[in-house]
């Protein structure tokens, strides 16, 4: 599978440090905005680190691509030109969306991709 891509090491190494055997690490992106740190990539699930509980208590949510319902690009207005014009991602489990803004729409647009390939190919 190769070289993870990442952004920051110590986000990677937390990822790493919770691999199921086997498991390989696609990438991990920083996330800005409020609630989420980053997301990370395997070849197994969806890693989301959440900042929103109260008393500054962090939680790691894992997501197996075959719990993922859908994958969206989500923007604040219509698109003219590129579809992935945003930096935001949104990933639908059941009834819960998991928002995520990246720095920039080529991470968007990779995230987006690989759990696309994942669930399209169940």
């Amino acid at each position: 599978m190769g070289t993870p891509t990442f952004d920051r090491r110590e986000q990677l190494r937390q990822i790493e440090s919770g691999l199921l055997e086997g498991e390989q690490v696609i990438a991990v992106y920083d996330a800005i905005g409020a609630g989420t740190g980053f997301i990370g990539l395997t070849d197994r699930r969806v890693i989301v680190q959440d900042k929103s509980f109260v008393g500054k208590r962090v939680a790691i949510t894992s997501i197996p691509y075959t719990k993922i319902t859908g994958v969206s690009v989500v923007s604040n207005k219509s698109w003219v030109g590129s579809f992935f014009s945003t930096g935001t991602i949104a990933i639908h489990v059941g009834t819960q969306t998991y928002e995520v803004e990246f720095r920039g729409s080529e991470k968007s647009q990779h995230v987006h991709n690989v759990i696309l390939h994942f669930i399209a190919a169940r």
